[in-house]
């Protein structure tokens, strides 16, 4: 049966959860439609969610309509839990925009749409909430058309909006006025119509409906419905766009094995489930697969999502969404298999640009602080925890405040620890001025049983770290080429300034070590621990001589005011150290786009209610790293110093 993988998506608030509800009510699997402000949905299953009526994490639900099992995938609005959906986008087959009919296009709706027309993921748009007083048909798609993409064809038209009997009326294929909008759109991209709509040409009555599905699922166009998830309006006309327009999967399932993991989660019984997109072929139970980067592991379990919920299976078939257990070690993003084009071109992890450190109320717990902010970094590798060995500092990397209350209901719920939080900072990260290179020979003032060299050299922005062999192979163990490797990669965590080191090659150039003699192993002997001790004061006498520059997040902000606080506005932004990239006025709203540092957009959040009489509607993404103006900031380091080569031997070998 083919499968289609559906994301809904949309601004806090626009309905998706709502939707979501009334889907699966329309489609048999729900009897009754649960409501966000009761508490009662299907899909916010966090004690969190319920209580705020938002959702933080992704969930999937299923179900089955005209032949096609749909895997619908409910996910955050909240700008804050941006990576949960970025993070669903890699595995969907078409995706579903909401934007309530009363806002309208709100600023996440745009930035969720970006994104969506930069992976070039099949869209409709479904405008909610018709019922509502205030909601809006012409007017809204004329802001749909001037805001999110010109190229939207609507579906039908709304009696009584505003009233809670309002419904919506789909254009049938043959009414005139209908075909000839949609023949001037789809002919666009379409020679054949284009013809056909110049001359005057009569179209076949299945011709354009076939032209809206292709280019629908090309992501060219993006056929608008209209309707409420409160009283069901239009809900059916949606499932019928879904199932038609958006296009359902039937790959290969006889193909080897790939698959995207898009979500990790511990089961009742602490055991880790991977929720992952199978791209080709087929898993079965007890298979034994590759995953990440290069760990392998047995599957033992599967469970596949049929009406509305789990049910443990033998296999899974490519197209479908599994949760599957036996993985140690899987995190999110982690491709199972050989990576297809498919898995490898939707990777679109935005780094988290704020640092907060977490303290226990009680300090004996901070040994189960740690462990289970462990288990959270495990399930999310966005948020990275970062340990102060020597203070004993714990800090977790953040996308919002918001993303603060959810980490400390977790930690109270799931692990019994109260805890509270230091001001949030900003994670800078560091570039190389140029190239480096040092090596330390066995033997002299080397206490260990090995010999390193290193040479680092610049690499193209967003490229991260890449570890080459500059030595022949065959002349070091394998082994000991992965501690080097691993240690480098630690090792890079922290540079100078203490901040991590990105965007370079570090190749290995020399080598030594002591085998072991021919009845085994003996103390003399070199262990892999010797070369993880000694390549950092390597690496550092190499990045020192490279020296490095310290690069901060800059994040694209876009900010709609009342068109007359737009002169309050700019000068606080360009106090900020933001430059404006451009502005829109429309009517009595501005929009205004621009650049601003991570560490500023805080205080235009805070600032933005008071310059606008509460009106200021603030979003902002992550989009570039730029050298720090002024004076560089550093970070206390948290490990044993490999730059003060006295305090590191001190550590590592308690002597000099």
């Amino acid at each position: 049966m083919p499968s289609l993988n559906l994301g809904i998506l949309a601004h806090v608030d626009a309905g998706k959860t709502s939707l979501t509800e009334r889907l699966l009510h329309a489609a048999g699997v729900i009897d009754e439609v649960g409501s966000v402000d009761e508490g009662s949905t299907q899909t916010d299953t966090l004690a969190l969610e319920r209580q705020r009526g938002i959702t933080i994490k992704s969930a999937v639900v299923s179900f089955v309509v005209d032949g096609v099992t749909v895997n619908l995938i409910d996910t955050p609005g909240h700008p804050d839990f941006i990576a949960e959906v970025e993070r669903v986008l890699g595995v969907l087959d078409g995706a579903v925009l909401v934007v309530s009919a009363v806002e309208g296009v709100q600023a996440q709706t745009r930035v969720l749409m970006r994104v969506l027309r930069r992976l070039r993921i099949p869209t409709l748009l479904f405008v909610n909430k018709i019922d509502r007083a205030g909601a809006r048909y012409g007017s809204l798609l004329d802001d749909l058309r001037a805001r999110l993409t010109p190229a939207v064809a609507t579906m039908g038209t709304v009696s009584g909006l505003g009233d809670r009997n309002a419904t919506f009326q789909p254009y049938a294929h043959d009414d005139p006025a209908f075909a000839a909008s949609l023949a001037e759109l789809l002919a666009e991209h379409d020679d054949d119509l284009l013809r056909a709509y110049l001359t005057d040409e009569r179209m076949p009555g299945v011709r354009l409906p076939a032209a809206l599905a292709e280019q629908t699922g090309r992501a060219l166009v993006h056929p608008v419905y209209f309707g409420s998830a409160m009283t069901g309006a239009g809900i059916d006309e949606l499932i019928a766009g879904i199932t038609r327009l958006l296009p359902a999967t039937d790959a290969d399932a006889t193909a080897p094995a790939c698959g995207t993991v898009f979500k990790v989660e511990r089961g009742t019984a602490g055991e880790l489930q991977a929720y992952l997109r199978l791209h080709s072929g087929t898993l079965h139970l007890r298979d034994r697969v590759v995953f990440g980067d290069g760990r392998a592991a047995k599957v033992t379990g599967i469970s596949v999502f049929d009406q509305g919920t789990a049910v443990r299976a033998p296999a899974v078939t490519a197209g479908r969404i599994a949760k599957v257990t036996g993985l140690t070690g899987v995190r999110v993003g982690d491709t199972l298999g050989e990576p297809t084009a498919y898995a490898a071109d939707r990777h679109q992890f935005a780094p988290p640009t704020l640092e907060t450190v977490v303290l226990p109320a009680r300090p004996e717990q901070r040994g189960a602080l740690h462990a289970a902010l462990a288990q959270l970094a495990e399930q999310d590798p966005l948020i990275a925890l970062r340990h102060d060995a020597a203070g004993g500092e714990l800090a977790v990397s953040l996308y919002g405040e918001v993303q603060k209350e959810v980490i400390q209901a977790t930690l109270a719920d799931e692990h019994g620890l109260a805890v509270s939080f230091q001001e949030t900072t900003t994670v800078y990260l560091e570039r190389l001025l140029g190239s480096g290179a040092a090596a330390e020979p066995m033997g002299g003032a080397n206490p260990f049983r090995a010999g390193v060299g290193l040479r680092l050299e610049p690499a193209e922005t967003g490229s991260g770290v890449r570890f080459r062999l500059g030595i022949e192979l065959g002349s070091l163990p394998l082994s000991f080429i992965k501690a080097v490797e691993e240690t480098v990669r630690r090792t890079l965590r922290q540079g100078l300034r203490g901040w991590q080191v990105t965007d370079c090659v570090v190749t290995l150039t020399e080598s030594a070590y002591t085998p072991p003699p021919p009845y085994g192993w003996s103390k003399w002997s070199t262990s892999a621990g010797d070369f993880r001790d000694l390549t950092p004061l390597v690496l550092m006498a190499a990045l020192r001589q490279a020296g490095t520059n310290v690069h901060e997040p800059i994040h694209r902000v876009h900010v709609e005011v009342p068109a007359d606080a737009l002169a309050s506005v700019v000068p606080v932004l360009a106090q900020l150290g933001g430059v404006a990239q451009a502005t829109t006025v429309s009517g009595a709203v501005c929009e205004l786009e621009a650049e601003l540092p991570a560490v500023r957009v805080h205080e235009l959040q805070r600032a933005l209610p008071s310059l606008t009489r509460g009106e200021g509607v603030l979003v902002s993404v992550f989009d570039h790293h730029r050298q720090v103006r002024g004076p560089a900031p550093t970070r206390a380091r948290t490990d044993h110093n490999p730059l003060d080569r006295k305090q590191y031997l001190l550590h590592t070998t308690r002597h000099l």
